[in-house]
Formats: C-alpha cells, structure tokens, sequence
C-alpha cells in the first residue's frame, strides 16, 4: 500500500471522533517539530482498561515513511479499532 493511501484512511479514522471501544491512540515523538522518529501506539480495549503501548522507531520522519504509516493501518485494523485518536503535532524528546 502506498504512503498517501495509508495516511488518507488513517485521518479518516481519525476524524470520525469517538466511536467506542476499543480504542487506538497514535503519538509522534522526535527530536524537533519537523521531524518524528518514533510513533507510540496505545491501545485500550474497554472504558477504564489499562492501555497498551508498542512503539516504533525509524531515522527519517514517521509520518512520511510508508514502511511505519502501512504498519500503524494494520494494527488499526486488526485490533478493530472503532475508535483513533492522534496526538497533535509532533512531542520533542528531551
């Protein structure tokens, strides 16, 4: 799957807003503003249940790699997310 396609049908999962559960949150992390090299995934199965988290990790930006966006689609979809949530912007590492 290309990288436009994958990131087109994770926005539109992600504007949809809450749906129930369970539920996918999706937090960039890096080293500046432009540039997220790590994605974390939460995963919550139920209201009140402990969250689950899976990172990953690459050298270029995240967000722009096709590699990591197809991988974060799969889980979304696999996990029967009815539910995705993506943290604004990109936090920076200290």
């Amino acid at each position: 799957m290309n990288l436009e396609k994958s990131t087109k049908r994770i926005a539109k999962r992600v504007r949809k807003g809450f749906q129930g559960y369970p539920q996918i949150s999706l937090a960039y992390f890096g080293q500046s503003a432009d540039c997220a090299t790590e994605v974390v995934v939460g995963y919550i199965l139920d209201e009140g249940g402990e969250v689950q988290e899976q990172k990953f990790v690459c050298k270029n930006d995240a967000r722009k790699d096709e590699t990591i966006q197809t991988t974060l689609l799969k889980v979304i979809e696999r996990a029967d997310a009815r539910t995705v949530i993506e943290v604004p912007g990109v936090s920076i590492i200290k």
